[in-house]
């Protein structure tokens, strides 16, 4: 399997819906934390839930967070949350949610609000 990811800045690259598996795909291509977008069951009782995809995040040696959006709204809460995590967690981010676009508009949320 090959990470459908997309790379949004240097450090930073979005993706689409992520397994379990994915975990330690995304370790080999070199990234040290994943932040997980989605809330649980968005997608139905097929989607893994945050707590497989963690467990099989720090099995690979991943930094993770669940931070969970909603894809119409992002709050002025969760835009800083993000920030914040951008800040902290070690580098590169892989960040997913159902289509990689909720993803996108945090994170270009949150540096708008780190330039602002």
């Amino acid at each position: 399997m090959s990470l459908p990811i997309r790379q949004i800045a240097p450090d930073v690259c979005v993706a689409p819906q992520l397994t379990p598996e994915a975990m330690q795909e995304a370790a080999a291509a070199g990234f040290r934390s994943v932040i997980n977008n989605r809330p649980d069951f968005e997608g139905g009782p097929e989607q893994p839930t945050s707590a497989q995809i963690e467990a099989a995040a720090k099995a690979a040696g991943l930094a993770y967070v669940h931070l969970p959006v909603e894809s119409a709204v992002q709050t002025p809460e969760q835009i800083a949350r993000f920030a914040e995590l951008l800040q902290t967690l070690p580098k590169p981010v892989l960040a997913f949610c159902r289509s990689g676009a909720r993803s996108t508009r945090l994170y270009q949320a949150a540096t708008g609000l780190q330039q602002g």
